[in-house]
């Protein structure tokens, strides 16, 4: 009986020390020692798709940029198109992401006032005008006809979209802002929005990036005189919180190299620099 026992007792302990060792070496294939680990992470990171915080006035060229990017790189770029102010507020409260490319240099500094950016490089300019739908059916010529009564305008938000700041200051600066808020029947968190209304023909005018409705069939586009006009460079930079800054860097090297700036001036855009706005340097 003691015999048995003893014999019972040897099998289950030569089990234990068994599973044991089959314990530790799968422990030991699945978590590798540090010496490795750290090239590994590094190897991952930088396969890791870019997050790239963008204006939606920049879409179409930007997708088209991405793609070319993968191509050359091997890393996917994944967007996140919203107003430059709501994609502020994301950068801030998430902590995450790569690269900033607003509508306006404005945004950056105050990216740069909140500890979110790196550096900056500039591309291309983005230019106000008005648009109505083909034919102008309001007869509008001016921003001054933006106020009349009879005319339903549609507007960027300036608490979320770039457009809809420099619409708030060009009409003030005329002295129109409030007569022509009052004929606004609805304000857009993305510029895209905007055509999108008056493509639909649920307004008579509003105020876009003129790359987004050059050569468009279904816009009557009017030019703003210069001096009620507020242009504005569009920037990228990198953000603080990339966790592959090399790569980040790289993207925007790629944006504002010969291939990059080529597929914003097929869209429409009229790239920087241009002696026509020298002066914005200054402003």
């Amino acid at each position: 009986m003691v015999n048995k026992k003893l014999k019972i007792f040897s099998i289950l302990l030569c089990c234990i020390l068994f599973l044991g060792c089959v314990d530790s070496t799968e422990n030991a294939v699945t978590n590798p020692d540090v010496v490795d680990d750290d090239v590994t992470l590094d190897e991952q990171a930088s396969k890791a798709p870019l997050l790239v915080y963008c204006g939606a006035g920049m879409r179409k060229p930007m997708d088209e940029i991405g793609e070319l990017f993968e191509e050359e790189y091997g890393i996917s770029v994944q967007y996140n198109y919203a107003g430059a102010n709501t994609l502020l507020t994301q950068m801030e409260l998430t902590g995450e992401g790569d690269v900033y490319m607003p509508g306006a240099t404005y945004y950056f500094e105050v990216a740069s006032e909140k500890g979110l950016i790196d550096n900056f490089s500039k591309v291309a300019y983005h230019i106000p005008v008005i648009i109505t739908p083909a034919g102008n059916p309001a007869k509008i010529s001016t921003l001054d006809d933006l106020a009349n009564d009879d005319v339903d305008v549609i507007l960027g938000d300036p608490e979320a979209v770039a457009i809809g700041v420099l619409c708030q200051k060009m009409l003030t600066n005329k002295g129109i802002y409030e007569q022509v808020e009052e004929d606004v029947i609805a304000k857009g968190a993305t510029v895209n929005e905007l055509v999108t209304y008056l493509s639909l023909g649920q307004a008579d005018a509003s105020i876009v990036w003129e790359d987004l409705v050059r050569d468009n069939e279904n816009f009557d586009v009017i030019e703003i005189y210069d001096e009620d006009n507020i242009i504005k460079i569009i920037p990228i930079g990198t953000l603080n919180s990339s966790e592959n800054e090399e790569t980040a860097d790289d993207f925007v090297q790629f944006v504002v190299s010969d291939a990059g700036r080529a597929v914003f001036e097929e869209y429409g855009f009229t790239l920087y620099p241009d002696e026509k706005y020298a002066y914005l340097e200054n402003n």
